[in-house]
C-alpha cells in the first residue's frame, strides 16, 4: 500500500495527527485518544502504517504477559510528496476531500462530547469567506498562510497548550 493509500483513510489520518509532536504512544493510548473507533478497528490501522513505515516501533516492554509496543510516527513518511499529488486523479481528490471532511466531523464530535467542553471559552471557530484572486494572488495567499502556519507545527506540547485542529481548504468556485 502506497502512503497516498495509507493517509487517505480517516482512522489512519486520525492516528497520524494523534501521534504527531514526537510522540510516543501505545495502542491502548491511542483508543483512548479516538474512543469512537473500536479497539480491533483501531489496532488494524496501526498495523498497516507501522507494516507501511509511517509508525514504526520505538520500544517493547513486556506487561503482564504481552508484549506492548511504543509506537513514533515517522513523520518524514506521513506526507503526500509533490510526485503523488502530480498523479492525483478526480477521484483522488473526491476521496481525499471526503476523507478530510470526515476526520474534522469525527474529530470535532469527539471534542464536543468530552467532559467541560465549551466552544465559546475554546474559541471554536469556522468560517468561509468567498475571495477574489488571481492565480498569482492565490500562490501569495498560500504562501502567507504557510508563513503563519508552519512555525507553529514545530510547537511542543506544554502545561499551557493545548491541541487544535487547523484545516485550512482552498478550491475554486467558478472559472474566471
Amino acid at each position: 500500500m502506497d502512503t497516498l493509500e495509507l493517509l487517505a483513510h480517516p482512522v489512519r489520518l486520525r492516528i497520524v495527527h494523534a501521534m504527531r509532536g514526537e510522540r510516543l504512544m501505545t495502542t491502548s493510548e491511542l483508543c483512548e485518544r479516538i474512543p469512537d473507533v473500536s479497539k480491533a478497528t483501531l489496532y488494524r490501522h496501526v498495523d498497516l502504517l507501522a507494516a507501511g513505515g509511517i509508525l514504526e516501533v520505538a520500544e517493547e516492554r513486556r506487561v503482564r504477559g504481552a508484549v506492548e509496543r511504543q509506537y513514533r510516527l515517522r513523520e518524514e513518511r506521513a506526507v503526500i510528496d509533490a510526485e503523488a499529488v502530480a498523479s492525483m486523479t478526480t477521484d483522488d481528490y473526491r476521496r481525499g476531500f471526503a476523507t478530510a471532511m470526515a476526520i474534522m466531523q469525527a474529530e470535532f464530535n469527539a471534542y464536543l462530547e468530552r467532559e467541560g467542553a465549551d466552544p465559546a471559552a475554546d474559541l471554536v471557530g469556522y468560517r468561509q469567506h468567498a475571495v477574489w484572486l488571481d492565480p498569482g494572488e492565490v500562490r501569495d495567499l498560500i504562501a502567507d498562510l504557510r508563513e503563519v502556519i508552519v512555525p507553529r507545527l514545530a510547537h511542543q506540547a506544554t502545561a499551557e497548550r493545548g491541541r487544535y485542529l487547523l484545516s485550512p481548504i482552498l478550491f475554486p468556485m467558478e472559472r474566471p
